[in-house]
């Protein structure tokens, strides 16, 4: 007859933990600077290397006029995170930059233009 309150007790300590547990996990929501293997493992949405042969990390997107690359699905790291929300990066898009993940440029505000 005790066990059944051990086993309530725990299960009434333990469930504040488990929504914590879901906000990082050690695959997924992870945060900048974190290894990853998928842009889709990280908080910002960019999993970055600095070449070929480096580990990739999460990284924050670009700011503007920062260098980006255009936002792929065929890549799942990049060389250059594609640019923060509402900015679009104004690269030279080919198909051997896009399959070479080369194909880098400046992140603008597409409002700029309206505005000149």
């Amino acid at each position: 007859n005790v066990l059944p309150v051990c086993l309530l007790l725990a299960l009434v300590l333990l469930a504040p933990a488990l929504p914590a547990q879901q906000e990082r996990g050690l695959i997924f929501n992870l945060e900048t600077d974190e290894l990853c293997l998928n842009s889709v493992q990280c908080k910002s949405g960019c999993c970055q290397h600095d070449s070929s042969f480096s580990l990739a990390r999460c990284a924050p997107k670009a700011a503007e006029f920062q260098e980006c690359s255009p936002k792929s699905l065929l890549h799942g790291t990049y060389h250059k995170c594609p640019c923060e929300s509402g900015l679009t990066c104004d690269a030279d898009k080919t198909i051997v930059g896009s399959i070479t993940n080369s194909d880098f440029g400046v992140c603008k505000d597409p409002q700029d233009f309206y505005r000149r």
